[in-house]
């Protein structure tokens, strides 16, 4: 929770406030949003929460009254008549400014809060001080009445000032003059705005003295027409005259009940947090994101395709046949074997040392495998935008956008990404089977007796070509052993390299099976990276967006 949020709920001394409430839900939403949905918005959702947590850390005990209105609605006098002293008309007291006069009951808090409406300390009047203890007016007291500068001066500060201080106020009172209430300039730039606060805005038709005999109601009556137009069908309209008295003993008693009840900065400002949490859940929307889990499998597989997997998985079976048949065969012939290229060199996934040392897991980089063609770098796009369209298909377009941007944000490093996903994956491949041991030994022990074999036939045919008296030659059940040895020897070798190559054969096909799930685990690991999270964390801020509006929007 953001330390505004925090202090507030230390000065209200309720953990539970509804506004806190609201307020923390609309700074998490604003938090979600930056970024997301219009900057505009997001920024005036911002200054509100950061305008509600200002008021609220300030005194719960006054109650800002502000009187707006056009040039000759008689505002001034109003406030004059409502103040009970005729600060408007004194021009060392309100001088041609764009400032706001300010008349504060009770003035003890009032201070800070004044500054905080930024009412200069020469447009500031202690009403009670200038009163006796025993004054009537004393039920106003926690009343901080504001006289705000005309709407429609021809003074560009003055329109300023006016806009500020309306957001800043907790109750308005919007001063019509029978003339020009009708005027589109209050209507569609200050009442309509203030559709959603009715319950802190009162209207006063003044100079009501001045309409002709018997047509009271009927102005009454389209004031209230208009104001329904506007969305303000249940505000409290009051017929006043400054000069007549007429209206001002009610106008009075409502501003007096509003005073005593000290829930006109609680309800404006919860007006405000809704009113721009609405405008934010426009944006937002109400929709479920998709899983994007459920495309992941489709964007994996063509990643794979595209980063050459099945290139390097051929090239595993060829490479683990191929040191099946060295390590196997007789070794006469696999000495031939050696000269032949091992596919995972070419590769530079060879995952040993020099030739004929003991393999032994390396990691590298880089690969050579061939670079993706268009139509594979094609399949991914179509797969990223597939599990985007999965993901965003009930969204609201800025959070969709937003959710299609991220997957697509890191795409130009998702080549080298999954390069070298396979570059590093450990293909298992740097350990021989037990058994290629055991076929060597037994390979080399048959070569030897091939080899006992030949030299003794070989030695049997110099004594015969030199002559000389024959050695005794053995035999097994009539077959001489040298010949048995030499021939046994090299059709038992060759008979066990057949045997053995079959055996490599589904081993090379075991490996290749195992080194494509460890690829695909390697290239899920970077899709996860590059396209899932990032689109998660889009969902994650949506998530918080719309809880924090749900927060704000509270009923």
């Amino acid at each position: 929770m953001s330390a505004v949020v925090e202090s507030m709920r230390k000065v209200t001394g309720r953990s539970t406030s509804d506004i806190v409430t609201r307020v923390d839900g609309l700074e998490r939403a604003v938090t979600a949003a930056r970024g997301r949905l219009d900057p505009a918005l997001v920024d005036q959702a911002q200054l509100v929460a950061q305008r509600a947590g200002s008021r609220l850390r300030l005194s719960a005990d006054h109650t800002v009254v502000a009187l707006g209105g056009a040039t000759g609605s008689g505002k001034s006098s109003l406030f004059n008549a409502l103040c009970g002293l005729d600060l408007a008309a004194v021009g060392v007291k309100r001088p041609t400014t764009s400032w706001a006069l300010a008349c504060a009951w009770g003035p003890e808090g009032a201070g800070e809060l004044l500054d905080w409406l930024g009412i200069p300390k020469r447009h500031q009047v202690d009403r009670m001080g200038l009163l006796d203890q025993t004054s009537a007016d004393r039920d106003l007291e926690g009343l901080v009445l504001l006289d705000l500068p005309d709407h429609d001066s021809t003074e560009v500060s003055h329109h300023l000032e006016v806009e500020r201080l309306v957001q800043l106020a907790d109750a308005l009172v919007w001063v019509l003059d029978p003339q020009k209430y009708a005027d589109a300039a209050i209507h569609d730039r200050f009442l309509k705005p203030l559709a959603r606060h009715s319950s802190v805005v009162m209207v006063a038709l003044n100079h009501v003295d001045e309409i002709p005999a018997g047509g009271l109601a009927d102005t009454l009556a389209d004031v209230r027409r208009l104001l329904a137009l506007d969305g303000l069908d249940d505000v409290a309209v009051f017929a006043t005259s400054a000069t007549r008295g007429d209206g001002l003993a009610e106008l009075r008693k409502a501003i007096v009940k509003r005073v005593a009840s000290k829930m006109d900065a609680r309800e404006r400002l919860t007006a405000d947090v809704r009113t721009i949490a609405a405008r934010l859940a426009e944006q937002t929307g109400d929709g479920s994101p998709g899983d994007a889990s459920s495309g992941r499998d489709e964007l994996v597989a063509a990643c794979a395709d595209s980063a050459g997997v099945p290139v390097v998985v051929a090239a595993i079976e060829g490479s683990s046949l191929a040191r099946a048949r060295q390590a196997t065969g007789w070794p006469v012939t696999k000495w031939l074997s050696r000269f032949k290229p091992d596919p995972l060199r070419r590769l530079h996934l060879e995952g040993m040392t020099q030739r004929g040392e003991k393999p032994e897991q390396v990691r590298v980089s880089r690969t050579s495998v061939p670079q993706a063609t268009p139509v594979q770098r094609a399949r991914v796009g179509s797969a990223v935008r597939s599990v985007a369209q999965l993901v965003t298909a009930d969204m609201a377009t800025p959070w969709a956008t937003s959710v299609r941007s991220a997957s697509v944000s890191r795409l130009d490093d998702f080549a080298d990404a999954l390069d070298t996903a396979v570059a590093r994956t450990d293909l298992g491949i740097s350990r021989d089977p037990w058994w290629w041991g055991a076929v060597r030994t037994l390979q080399w022990l048959l070569f030897v007796v091939a080899v006992v074999g030949g030299l003794w036939l070989a030695a049997l045919a110099v004594f015969s070509y030199l002559r000389l008296p024959d050695p005794q030659d053995p035999d097994w059940y009539g077959v001489p052993i040298p010949t048995l040895l030499l021939l046994g020897g090299a059709l038992l070798g060759l008979l066990v390299a057949a045997l053995c190559r079959v055996a490599a054969q589904a081993s090379a096909r075991r490996r290749a099976r195992r080194a494509a799930a460890s690829l695909h685990q390697a290239i899920q690991a970077v899709c996860d990276e590059l396209v899932i999270e990032p689109m998660r964390a889009e969902v994650a801020a949506y998530a918080q967006c719309r809880d924090g509006i749900k927060a704000a929007l509270h009923r």
